[in-house]
């Protein structure tokens, strides 16, 4: 590994969000918003996340919603605008994410997020194996995705330093919240092993502690406000960082005031982005939560 894929990782990146409209994927809704991302600085797009509601999704609307977010990307690329796909590729089965990664890198992604497997709870050989398999049946580079909080399994810095020694596995997003892990995980996989946050409240300690960027939530609607305050880290300027920090928390914390993505969705519905609508089993958020976002986009002044 070597510092080609740290100085393309880095930055605000977007978890997005998957629009719909009825009981169908909105797909001129969801181009909108990976153009308007680009448009604002967003460095790559990770669709199919948790945050693009994956466990709803069937196969067929998976592939679609990344093939979706490939053209905006090499459109924007034609007229002169990069930004990177990490297409969500991963699955509690195997068989499953290996398929997943095999379409992503048909249509033209850039990068794999391949999940820790969910409910079957490996152990840390499991764990390593199953990112293996991906790893030798797929030629994309891999970044790990690291969130017990979901998948109750925790992929330990031995395995991912383990995992590092794989050519193509070239980081992780780790949404454990655990501020220790960046410069212990760099001690033991090396400088040039991406680590990117998960965690928005958490994106300043994070790169401070040796992280090199965030795949974000609050970035689906505060993406040039995300994008200015990693530049501003990036340059030295950590008075910047620290005001734009500041001016988004009360909206990182209401973002996750309920299961996400239901209030990023009304905060995009609110910004006319999209649809509010998430699918069963996630539930309409609640006035007092509605109530909360609309405070927390008007104190970082996206609404009046």
């Amino acid at each position: 590994m070597n510092n080609h894929e740290v100085n393309r990782l880095k930055g605000s990146m977007t978890a997005l969000i998957t629009p719909f409209k009825g009981d169908k994927i909105d797909h001129d809704g969801f181009q909108r918003l990976c153009e308007f991302q680009i448009d604002h600085g967003t460095t790559a797009l990770i669709p199919v996340g948790t945050t693009g509601e994956s466990p709803t999704l069937s196969h067929e609307e998976h592939h679609l919603v990344v093939k979706l977010c490939v053209e905006v990307v090499k459109s924007k690329r034609a007229a002169g605008k990069n930004a990177w796909v990490i297409a969500g590729a991963g699955s509690n089965a195997t068989s499953e994410a290996i398929e997943f990664s095999r379409h992503a890198e048909k249509v033209g992604a850039d990068y794999l997020l391949s999940v820790a497997p969910y409910y079957n709870k490996p152990n840390q050989e499991g764990l390593y194996l199953h990112f293996k398999a991906i790893h030798d049946e797929c030629g994309l580079p891999i970044i790990l995705y690291n969130i017990p909080g979901r998948s109750i399994v925790d992929i330990t810095n031995p395995t991912l330093a383990r995992l590092a020694q794989l050519p193509r596995i070239v980081g992780v997003k780790d949404a454990s919240a655990d501020l220790a892990r960046p410069p212990r995980l760099r001690a033991l996989a090396g400088p040039d092993f991406v680590q990117l946050s998960g965690e928005d409240a958490t994106i300043l300690p994070f790169l401070i502690q040796g992280g090199h960027g965030c795949i974000s939530v609050t970035s689906n609607v505060a993406p040039r406000l995300l994008a200015d305050m990693h530049l501003a880290w990036q340059r030295g300027d950590v008075t910047t960082a620290q005001a734009i920090n500041e001016k988004l928390t009360a909206l990182h914390e209401a973002l996750f005031m309920e299961p996400s993505p239901g209030p990023v969705k009304y905060a995009a519905a609110r910004l006319k982005l999209c649809a509010a609508a998430t699918r069963l089993p996630l539930a309409p958020i609640t006035d007092a939560t509605k109530a909360a976002v609309d405070r927390g986009l008007k104190l970082a002044g996206l609404i009046e």
